[in-house]
């Protein structure tokens, strides 16, 4: 058997040490039609729909983070679980190896009369080739014990590899599930969105468009009113430019969830790229940069800095000056330059 099929039979091997029942989906069941003659549900106000709307998107943003994150856990579980299968093999490779030693030490042993080529020398009549030959019969045995010892650890490793690549086939399975769960939430919650956006004229769906812009306006006006932008006066370092450079020159593709590129970003995956454009490597969802960045104050933000937004951290935009961000909003819309204060901020991180 070659290497690459003992690596695949090792893997087998891992996969078998833990089969794990995923837990099935369940759907909630639709709500109960209303009983004939009961009288109907007001009509919401447009007003009411956009914040409704708007809180979908948000939980789809949350649970689009969970996904990422399990992903990323997902590779990198899968990625240990191979390494763990090469070692195994080549831990069985190595126990084959002394295992043909030993063999051929034990053969030695038998055309000898059950004694070692070094005992033969020692049980000489001449003196000399006694003590020519003593050291090299003690240095046999060591030998020998020697290779038992290498077999006994060799075996210790690879009981502790196949212990490691069965929690880690663990919670593999376990982000597997996690990842089947937030991909249906994300789907749920953007479903009832556009079934929502769905229900409304063209005419509704532009007064809806110019009420999410007139929020957003209103918030970006109470943001700079406050004055933070005053005492903004730290330039991008060379780094934080080229961040800057190829975020902006993705204005205008879409929002899709999960993707990071190169035709379609969803929030963080667009701040990863753009960074890791310009050589620095962060984590991959929003909350991730939030919790593993190191954080600034606002009055010494400077372009390239990330802006965390929400008090659950589940959107995240690039500072590229003048009170602005670039980000990759939500489904159905593009990547476009926004009002950083446009929204609730959480803080600021900084990638270098």
């Amino acid at each position: 058997m070659n290497r690459r099929r003992r690596v695949s039979a090792a893997i087998t091997v891992v996969c078998a040490l833990t089969m794990l029942a995923s837990p099935a989906l369940t759907l909630q069941a639709s709500a109960d039609p209303l009983p004939p003659g009961a009288p109907a549900a007001p009509k919401k106000t447009l007003e009411e729909v956009r914040k409704e709307i708007d809180g979908l998107y948000r939980q789809a943003a949350a649970a689009t983070d969970a996904y990422n994150l399990a992903e990323e856990q997902t590779k990198e579980q899968s990625a240990e679980i191979v390494r763990l299968a090469q070692m195994i093999v080549a831990g069985n490779e190595k126990i084959d190896a002394l295992k043909a030693q030993a063999g051929a030490a034990a053969r030695a042993q038998y055309r000898n009369g059950g004694l070692p080529d070094g005992a033969q020398f020692v049980l000489t009549d001449d003196p000399q080739l006694f003590l020519d030959n003593a050291g090299r019969f003690k240095a046999g045995q060591k030998a020998t014990k020697d290779l038992l010892a290498e077999m006994t650890r060799t075996q210790a490793q690879l009981t502790v590899y196949a212990k490691d690549a069965g929690t880690n086939w663990t919670k593999l399975e376990a982000n597997r599930v996690k990842q089947a769960t937030a991909k249906k939430d994300i789907n749920d919650k953007i479903a009832a969105a556009k079934k929502l956006e769905s229900q409304l004229a063209a005419e509704e769906l532009e007064r809806l468009r110019r009420l999410e812009e007139q929020e957003q306006y209103r918030q970006q006006t109470a943001w700079v009113n406050t004055g933070v932008l005053k005492g903004l006066t730290a330039t991008a370092t060379p780094q934080g430019k080229r961040a800057v450079e190829f975020a902006t020159a993705q204005i205008g593709k879409p929002y899709i969830w999960g993707a990071e590129g190169p035709d379609s970003y969803d929030c963080s995956g667009l701040t990863q790229r753009a960074w890791g454009s310009a050589g620095r490597n962060i984590p991959r969802t929003s909350q991730e940069q939030w919790r593993l960045l190191p954080k600034v104050d606002i009055k010494d933000m400077r372009p390239g800095d990330l802006i965390v937004y929400y008090k659950d951290a589940s959107h995240i935009g690039m500072y590229v000056g003048n009170g602005a961000i670039v980000h990759a909003p939500r489904p159905g819309r593009d990547v476009t330059l926004a009002g950083a204060g446009s929204m609730e901020i959480l803080g600021v991180v900084r990638p270098e």
